[in-house]
């Protein structure tokens, strides 16, 4: 079957939000807790591929993902036959109490991608916030050990356990203490904002690193409690920042020397976000345990947590769960496996990535998007950080915000990542020409907003 030809360019009919959207956006308002944050009023009727329509007729070249979610496009065709085939068995069976082949295929097949192939362990859960508090659990169990060490600009979800390691934004955490004991937070090497004084972005990672060892390990705590370090490969809603080359490796030698745990948040690099299944792969290191989700089920609810099958050695009834593995969203993401497989979709991820990267650094260096402070990212994980003044670096926090409604007013779905970055995500499957096209606008509309500003 020949696929068809999608459009390449949004089409928009209606000045966003239309009518039909303000509607539902204030029935909203009146019925569903708003204690989170939209970047704009988007109201969604129908996504196909890299496209999304909305309830006035709009549509929309996708930039989000669902936030790094649809890795392999909205309503891929395999992934719905999959999904529709299970629908038509069974749709529940709660697995921690039964079985079904559905789970333990998947299993195989994330733990083949692993490190841990030939001897791991697969947990399923519902959500990457559900992963990460498996994660702890498994870590403390394992290790007998009361302490975990997370980074300063991380997100690991917001249930207690996993916002306990997160320290990304203070509204995360406001008003929700006394928080899970045990957590200590270190500086993340951000090579654009190192937190210590350095010369490149390897003196950054170094810094943290004897800062881990001279002031953590030798003050506050004995490294033989450290039962965790737990860590994202490239910070995801903390700015979508990639740390120094030589970070990860000497993070992995420490802990490695006092014996403890890796484990590594996957949660928005998995699946070829950046170019490799894991992101963890681009450095060379072997985590013990890994936390995924998002992109795992093309879009439903599913996560799970990988590991070392000695690590992964809960006793029967310390943790369980009841939908987590569910055999429709378990079929789902074996499909998506499949398709990243057959479509080559980290090489194609790797390839459009350096092309977006390349053009991003022209405009910033030749001056042609004067906000633009830094560029950093690998695969389509791509960050842009805005600042109001080159030298200061101070973050352009409400020029982003105007940028990214203009943005979705031509019909360009993209959102923020930290204090001020345009975070770049879109579904692997998008074409060059859509996406060119997309970047082309991000950089004028930061021209227009530097203009603006004289």
């Amino acid at each position: 079957m020949v696929s068809k030809r999608l459009p390449t360019r949004p089409k928009i009919v209606v000045e966003p939000p239309g009518p039909r959207a303000r509607s539902i956006v204030a029935r909203d308002r009146n019925v569903i807790m708003q204690s989170f944050k939209r970047w704009y009023p988007l109201v969604v009727e129908r996504a196909e591929d890299y496209l999304v329509y909305d309830v006035d007729g709009n549509r929309y070249i996708d930039l989000n993902a669902g936030i790094a979610v649809l890795n392999v496009g909205s309503l891929n065709r395999h992934v719905v036959q999959a999904i529709k085939s299970q629908l038509e068995k069974f749709i529940h069976y709660s697995l921690t109490d039964f079985y079904y082949e559905e789970a333990v295929k998947l299993a195989e097949l994330l733990l083949d991608k692993s490190p841990f192939r030939g001897r791991g362990r697969a947990f399923f859960t519902n959500s990457g916030a559900e992963s990460i508090e498996a994660a702890i659990k498994v870590a403390r169990y394992y290790t007998r050990r009361p302490y975990m060490i997370a980074f300063m600009g991380a997100f690991h979800g917001r249930s207690m356990g996993a916002l306990s390691l997160t320290a990304s934004k203070p509204v995360h955490r406001r008003g929700f203490a006394p928080l899970l004991p045990g957590v200590l937070h270190v500086p993340y090497p951000y090579p654009y904002r190192c937190p210590f004084p350095a010369n490149s972005p390897e003196e950054c990672g170094e810094a943290v690193i004897g800062f881990i060892e001279d002031w953590v390990f030798s003050r506050l705590v004995s490294p033989d409690e450290v039962a965790a370090i737990v860590f994202e490969p490239i910070l995801g809603e903390g700015g979508y920042v990639v740390p120094p080359d030589n970070f990860l490796p000497l993070l992995e030698k420490l802990a490695r020397k006092n014996g403890i745990l890796m484990v590594v948040d996957e949660v928005q690099t998995g699946f070829c976000r950046t170019g490799r299944f894991l992101a963890v792969e681009h450095w060379g290191v072997r985590p013990d345990l890994i936390a995924v989700a998002k992109a795992l089920a093309g879009g439903l609810p599913l996560g799970a947590l990988i590991g070392d099958a000695d690590v992964m050695s809960l006793p029967a009834g310390a943790h369980a769960t009841t939908f987590g593995g569910n055999p429709v969203a378990a079929s789902a993401a074996i499909a998506v496996i499949e398709v990243i497989e057959e479509r080559k979709l980290c090489e194609n991820a790797y390839k459009l990535g350096s092309m977006v990267l390349d053009r991003l650094k022209e405009a910033m260096e030749s001056g042609e998007a004067p906000l633009i402070g830094d560029v950093r990212g690998k695969g389509l994980m791509i960050g842009i950080e805005l600042v109001r003044d080159q030298r200061t670096k101070e973050p352009a926090v409400e020029e982003l915000e105007r940028i990214l409604v203009r943005l979705f007013k031509r019909g360009y779905l993209v959102i923020g990542a930290g204090a001020s970055t345009i975070r770049i995500s879109p579904p692997l499957t998008i074409p060059e020409e859509a996406l060119n096209g997309a970047v082309e606008a991000i950089i004028e509309e930061i021209r227009r907003e530097a203009y603006k500003m004289g």
